[in-house]
């Protein structure tokens, strides 16, 4: 059974979830509650954020890539905590229109699957008593899914904040509270969204001041008891995706941060030996490796420090000779030839693949995604099934090698990355999230 939670969403992307998330999990680990964190949906950056508001390992949780037992083996992460929070992605039942491992990606799936309650932030400006239409049409939209009740956010006025209430109360709809309307509270963005939490220059400043904020605006004890979970799930029976290499040499700094915890975790537990190296730092992957791993991440803004690399680059060179190494979208640009930068300037990169992308040619790739290996990859064998997903604006300008795998989206259609390989060296930009076995 997983411990009693909360799962903070909204209507639409933008309405202050992430603002909410971050003050509730650093405000209750302050009044010394053990809170652990989620994120539903595939979201690098986020998890990040939690971490840094409450000391513990933020861990994903998807419904489209990851099977109900995987679900399930994930949430019980917060077997050891008094309470579990998670931050919803997009709108509360935005996700793919075809259904996937356990349901359409949703928030939704995954507070039916817990039976964590929703806490909905509603972005009253410009609206009064209609925002009880809205909650109260999420309330009735799945009767499997509990709406505990809302918070508003961005009020313009003492008045504003009674009208609003009022037409909830009117509904039936609890209040936990009211933030003002506060343009200093955002966080710095970038294409792919927030500035990476290592990234941000007071990061622990502003997170103080959301958790400051909520204790002043919201009633934290009424959300923690409204906190519920569902006794069907959160065992620890599933399995989490196996290691494909049992010495792993892992990228990890600012340009190489996209690796997801249940990953890491699953591959530990697993008894891999996960051994990180900085690519910034002009560090070799460990010699004794059995593969190297470049995760994605942001090397369009690191790109002439990598270029000037020479150890790591001489490491990964001597590496590839004969052991495998695998980039993931960031880390698949790396290792082809270069590397074209937002202002068109070219980067040679390790030259390992036949492959030039380009940060000037910006597009947007985005969605859900399946994959079959058409040839192995360190110990996971062709035929390999994988789930993931795709996200980034980088164009591939040339690419001169065989396809690593294939690829649909989730319709089904036949996306044209495959990603490339050659001799013991493969990239491509879809993220794996889980395998199906």
């Amino acid at each position: 059974m997983s411990p009693s939670g909360i799962l903070v969403s909204a209507p639409a992307s933008g309405a202050g979830k992430t603002m909410v998330t971050l003050g509730l999990l650093r405000a209750l680990s302050e009044d010394g509650v053990v809170v652990q964190p989620f994120k539903c949906g595939p979201d690098y950056i986020d998890p990040a954020f939690h971490r840094a508001a409450c000391g513990r390992a933020s861990f994903n949780l998807d419904s489209w890539t990851m099977d109900a037992a995987m679900i399930d083996t994930i949430a019980a992460e917060a077997g050891g905590a008094d309470l579990a929070l998670a931050e919803g992605a997009m709108g509360l039942f935005d996700g793919a229109v075809s259904r996937g491992s356990a349901g359409h990606g949703a928030s939704a799936d995954i507070a039916r699957r817990t039976g964590w309650p929703i806490l909905l932030i509603l972005d009253v400006s410009g609206q009064t008593q209609s925002a009880a239409a809205v909650a109260l049409g999420f309330s009735r939209f799945d009767p499997d899914v509990v709406l505990a009740g809302v918070i508003l956010n961005r009020v313009a006025s003492p008045r504003h904040e009674r009208l609003a209430r009022a037409g909830l109360e009117a509904a039936g709809i609890r209040v936990f509270g009211a933030l003002p309307r506060r343009e200093d509270l955002a966080l710095p963005e970038r294409h792919l969204g927030l500035v990476q939490a290592q990234e941000h220059p007071r990061l622990d400043e502003a997170i103080a001041s959301y958790a400051a904020l909520l204790r002043e605006r919201v009633d934290l004890a009424a959300i923690r008891d409204a906190a519920r979970s569902n006794a069907l799930a959160g065992s620890a029976g599933g399995r989490l995706p196996r290691p494909p290499a049992q010495r792993m040499a892992i990228a990890q700094d600012v340009a190489f941060s996209f690796l997801y915890p249940h990953l890491l975790e699953g591959w530990r537990r697993a008894g891999a030996q996960i051994m990180p190296f900085s690519p910034l730092a002009d560090e070799a992957p460990a010699a004794d490796a059995d593969l190297v791993w470049l995760p994605g991440g942001y090397p369009e803004l690191h790109a002439g420090t990598i270029a000037s690399a020479d150890r790591f680059l001489t490491g990964l060179r001597r590496h590839a000779a004969n052991r495998p190494v695998h980039g993931e979208c960031g880390g698949y640009m790396v290792l082809g030839d270069a590397l074209i930068d937002r202002d068109g300037t070219a980067h040679r990169m390790a030259g390992l693949l036949g492959l030039v992308t380009s940060h000037a040619q910006r597009r947007l790739h985005l969605g859900y995604r399946r994959a079959e290996l058409l040839s192995g990859l360190s110990d996971l064998p062709a035929g390999t099934r994988l789930r993931g997903h795709e996200f980034h604006y980088s164009t591939i300008v040339e690419q001169h090698d065989p396809p690593l795998m294939r690829v649909t989206d989730a319709d089904g259609a036949v996306i044209a990355e495959t990603g490339s390989r050659r001799g013991a060296v493969s990239g491509t930009f879809f993220h794996m999230i889980a395998s199906e076995e």
